[in-house]
């Protein structure tokens, strides 16, 4: 692949790994968060593997051609409408490479699409801190159009912590998740306990969205999504080919504001709506729909949703089976009990505008037809969090947890805050041991933390008693 070769050298450097290969320190399992993994396309016939997230060049079209999924409700899976193909993580670098630069191809690091680093920073902490990949460092990507609790998405996560405890000697792993991990981690922790109180000694999570991202998913559901902004945009999936996706992954369902949470204010979809009474009447109204009553909306704002694949339509309205799998799935997750002797930290983003409510038309130019609300932008309103997460959810893990802290970052930007690797080495017990940088890696950059700086600001939070 393109991305394998490398014409500048100097694009590949990267902090040396201890030579003693970090023996002393327990594992560190890296696993990554909604759209922080690789996936290939992989051609069942020949096997030969096409890298369709995240890509520069090309993006949208191989998007569209090889990622476009429907999810099937007799296996509860989402699957392409390319049924000549799968789709599959690599598993290079320890399962390192499929979260550390999603793009790693010479493009992307030419032009320095800073928004496809993942964990490439945090990596190169770790690997100053003394951690060497294959023996005490390694990463889980994973198919992030599942829903967090499908059996491949929890026999993976088994099979890696297997690993990670087998080739550390029999030590037990910390698990540092970002984002949806988390959640992942939360249906892994509720399913499989005794597994979980196995393997694991430390969980660290970092933004997760434990009761939903009220604002970015409702607005997903309805319009897409824009993981890139300015410039970068233009080289990337668009936002509605992004949303013809999102509309059947069960990850995104889960990730609907939890309708029993107690918010200090319930999230809110609300419409600007001409009412018409007459050929000569009508009438302007603003109407609110809640966590429980969204759904109605939903179903009316997307009755008409479709696609067109190999000159077929495809229909992708609202389902109904995905909405019920995630119900579900807010069960598993409220059953999540951390087993004794496992430390439980969470970091959570602050001082950023985050979505919360979301009004869509105007009292001027509002909306008559619910399913133009799927081509139109809306306003919205906002609460602190870290641009994604609303902190009032990030912060509401449900454990007792040994320390929360709030960092002044945005989402993604977590992954490579200074403030956050102080607290991860601190937890971990570890300080960095080398600034030398030499060749060690398939994905790197010396410039790791250019375009990744946030103000270091770092606001601890209270100790939550246990139990």
């Amino acid at each position: 692949m393109l991305g394998d070769f490398c014409l500048f050298p100097f694009l590949r450097r990267r902090r040396s790994e201890p030579e003693d290969g970090g023996t002393d320190l327990d594992p560190v399992l890296l696993i990554s968060g909604i759209g922080g993994s690789i996936l290939h396309s992989k051609n069942k016939k020949f096997g030969y593997e096409v890298r369709v997230w995240v890509r520069i060049l090309l993006a949208d079209l191989e998007f569209k051609r090889k990622l476009w999924s429907i999810y099937n409700p007799k296996t509860g899976y989402t699957e392409p409408l390319d049924d000549g193909t799968e789709i599959v993580v690599p598993d290079d670098d320890y399962g390192l490479y499929a979260i550390d630069i999603l793009d790693p191809s010479v493009w992307a690091k030419l032009f320095r699409f800073s928004d496809v680093y993942q964990f490439h920073d945090m990596i190169d902490m770790l690997i100053g801190c003394g951690y060497k990949k294959g023996s005490t460092l390694f990463g889980h990507g994973y198919d992030f159009r599942q829903s967090n609790r499908i059996d491949k998405a929890m026999d993976g996560l088994k099979a890696k912590l297997e690993t990670v405890y087998k080739a550390s000697g029999g030590r037990k792993v910390n698990i540092i998740s970002h984002s949806m991990g988390g959640l992942l981690v939360s249906c892994f922790l509720s399913l499989h306990n005794d597994v979980f109180e196995k393997y694991v000694t430390k969980w660290i999570c970092i933004a997760c969205p434990f009761q939903g991202a009220p604002g970015c998913i409702n607005d997903s559901l309805l319009t897409g999504l824009q993981f890139v902004d300015g410039l970068q945009s233009y080289f990337f999936v668009s936002r509605w080919t992004m949303h013809q996706l999102l509309v059947e992954c069960p990850s995104i369902y889960e990730m609907l504001s939890n309708p029993g949470f107690k918010w200090k204010q319930h999230p809110l979809i609300q419409v600007w709506r001409k009412q018409s009474e007459g050929k000569a009447d009508s009438s302007v109204q603003l109407e609110s729909y809640g966590p429980s009553d969204c759904i109605s909306l939903f179903q009316e704002a997307l009755r008409h949703n479709e696609l067109n694949y190999g000159g077929k339509s495809v229909a992708l309205p609202f389902d109904l089976n995905i909405l019920e799998w995630a119900f579900e799935t807010r069960e598993v997750l409220n059953r999540a009990q951390l087993p004794n002797g496992v430390s439980f930290y969470n970091i959570y983003g602050t001082s950023l505008d985050t979505p919360f409510d979301i009004c869509y038309g105007s009292e001027t130019s509002p909306i008559e037809d619910l399913s133009e609300v799927c081509h139109t932008l809306p306003e919205y309103s906002y609460v602190d969090g870290d641009g994604t997460v609303p902190i009032e959810s990030a912060k509401a893990d449900g454990f007792a947890a040994a320390e929360r802290v709030g960092v002044a970052a945005d989402h993604r930007g977590l992954l490579c805050e200074k403030a956050v690797f102080q607290l991860i080495r601190k937890w971990l017990g570890v300080t960095e041991k080398s600034v030398n940088h030499a060749k060690a890696s398939r994905v790197m950059d010396e410039f790791s933390t250019e375009g990744c700086s946030i103000s270091s600001v770092w606001l601890m939070d209270h100790i939550r008693p246990e139990g």
